[in-house]
């Protein structure tokens, strides 16, 4: 499916599949409570362990983290990106809870992948990431995989890397690895 019927779905505040590093991801519009909301439904996920987003740039991400206090994480986090590392940064106040979960940290990253940096360059910012599976299951390594669990979902055509792994998460703050 073409990137234009995604960035319409998304536009529409709709939920999406799209392929990422090692797995497709659910995704949608950061800024749509619904959606997210959404999201969340679909991947049987409580709000309280929040969400991931990804970006094509590291500026995708300004409107989410508090860029003063992450200043000091930054050559941590620039070493690793773009690349399959999500990096728990300090966010914004104004960041909903839908989204961080209960942390004052947001899990983001900016994705080396070529199919989705280039959805969030035609979205225009970043986009809400999580495995394209619910709760429990193997997350979908294919547009079908993803049919099969979501049978209406927006799915973009592409390709991921299955002997990847899901992304390395790592706290900015303390060098944690929450997952490796």
């Amino acid at each position: 499916m073409s990137n234009d019927r995604v960035i319409a779905a998304l536009q529409r505040g709709e939920v999406v599949a799209y392929p990422t590093e090692a797995v497709f991801g659910l995704g949608c519009d950061p800024r749509q409570e619904l959606a997210v909301r959404q999201v969340l439904r679909l991947k049987q996920r409580p709000e309280e362990k929040g969400l991931i987003l990804i970006a094509a740039e590291i500026d995708q991400l300004d409107h989410w983290l508090d860029m003063d206090a992450v200043t000091e994480q930054w050559p941590h986090v620039l070493e690793r990106w773009p690349g399959p590392v999500t990096w728990l940064l300090p966010c914004r106040p104004s960041t909903p809870r839908w989204l961080r979960g209960q942390f004052e940290t947001l899990a983001v990253r900016v994705t080396a992948h070529p199919q989705a940096a280039q959805l969030c360059r035609d979205f225009g910012g970043a986009l809400v990431s999580t495995s394209a599976n619910p709760a429990g299951l193997e997350p979908a390594r294919s547009p079908q995989a993803v049919a099969d669990y979501f049978p209406d979902m927006v799915c973009a055509e592409g390709e991921v890397d299955v002997s990847a792994q899901p992304s390395t998460i790592l706290d900015a703050q303390t060098q944690r690895v929450i997952r490796p």
